[in-house]
């Protein structure tokens, strides 16, 4: 068991402190001063909310949390987020996500390696240990469990950035009491991260204050905005060192927003032309999908593909040889996918649930019939 000690002053830790995002590492040491906003970045962000129920937003009066101010101010810097995760929260358009409620570190480790394998996030935002001390759970050893996770994390996703947060203010006695020594473990878990060549960085979540909470654990909107500006901070930080790198490609079905439809091909035929459609969820190949590192969404050797170069509300999609054309890209959206030629989104008309309904491009809604997740 490593000992975590609270220590007044520690020239390691004031660096940390002198960061934006408290990082140790030179690199990530910034004037404060906020990054020019960019058309497109050249890296997408896919982006894993991973923690308990602040994670999830209880105590939002959306329901967001941090994660919807997040993802609109990443937006607006001109990165494409794309939050993922198994649960689904909050009212915003994108609201994939790992939060759990009442969770503690151990059960977040639980399900680690198999939620990362399934998205293969390139950013994970991570803050966890609050249930730990509020429910007096083997508190001593906390930043031990807290460090073996990360390492989890970064072994099994070894091109991910981890953005480590320490917890926010409490004022459940139980954790007035334990967080100090936590966080200042934190701290030092980052260090050590850094020290063994990892992309782990600290951020600090100070700004909140006792005004900032809706109950003694929870942030309430004010609060999840200060949240939402430090991790952009970190994002921001961790982009201008040059670690947040292109996210894999990942191969699976792609789920609507309409429970039990899937993005199919017709048929499954690789014909030049064949219609991309929506129908019941089966596994098959005509329903394997990868949305490849180069913006295209890939089935049956083929490129989703908008007729004929169509940029106007109807126009068919359907599958075509791949051929580098604008109106094969598809970025991460509001939760679904837009061409960014015709500024229009992957589109289930009228909401259909019939089978063997024919996709178009339409103006992006947000609606559970632009809602695809692959994977």
């Amino acid at each position: 068991m490593t000992t975590y000690a609270l220590r007044a002053a520690v020239p390691a830790l004031a660096l940390l402190a002198a960061a934006t995002v408290g990082a140790a590492s030179p690199a990530l040491a910034t004037t404060g001063a906020a990054a020019a906003p960019a058309a497109v970045r050249q890296a997408a962000l896919r982006v894993m909310p991973l923690g308990d129920s602040i994670t999830w937003g209880v105590g939002s009066s959306t329901g967001n949390g941090y994660r919807g101010p997040l993802f609109g101010t990443l937006g607006g810097e001109g990165y494409v987020p794309d939050f993922v995760g198994s649960g689904r929260g909050g009212t915003m358009t994108d609201p994939d996500n790992e939060g759990h409620s009442g969770w503690r570190i151990d059960q977040i480790a639980g399900i680690a390696d198999a939620e990362l394998a399934a998205y293969e996030p390139n950013v994970v935002t991570l803050m966890i240990g609050t249930n730990d001390l509020n429910q007096n759970y083997q508190v001593p050893t906390a930043p031990d469990r807290l460090h073996a996770l990360v390492d989890r994390i970064t072994a099994d996703d070894p091109g991910a950035t981890v953005l480590l947060a320490d917890l926010i203010v409490s004022t459940a006695p139980a954790v007035v009491q334990a967080e100090p020594a936590y966080n200042t473990a934190v701290a030092q878990i980052v260090q050590s991260e850094q020290a063994a060549g990892k992309h782990v960085s600290y951020v600090d979540m100070g700004a909140l204050t006792s005004s900032d909470l809706a109950d003694s654990l929870h942030p309430n909107d004010t609060g999840y905005q200060k949240m939402a500006d430090a991790w952009n901070k970190g994002v921001q930080a961790a982009d201008a060192a040059g670690w947040i790198q292109q996210p894999p490609a990942v191969t699976g079905p792609v789920p609507s927003g309409i429970a039990g439809k899937c993005l199919d091909v017709n048929g499954g035929s690789s014909t030049n032309g064949t219609a991309v459609q929506i129908w019941t969820c089966n596994s098959t190949p005509a329903q394997s999908w990868t949305e490849a590192t180069d913006g295209t969404l890939r089935a049956v050797g083929k490129c989703l593909d908008a007729t004929a170069n169509g940029t106007t509300n109807g126009t068919p999609v359907e599958v075509w040889d791949c051929n580098g054309g604008g109106n094969q890209q598809w970025q991460p959206y509001n939760g679904g996918f837009r061409n960014p030629v015709s500024g229009r989104c992957l589109d289930d008309p009228n909401r259909s649930t019939t089978d063997g309904t024919h996709l178009v491009l339409w103006d992006c809604n947000g609606g559970a019939n632009q809602q695809w997740t692959v994977g």
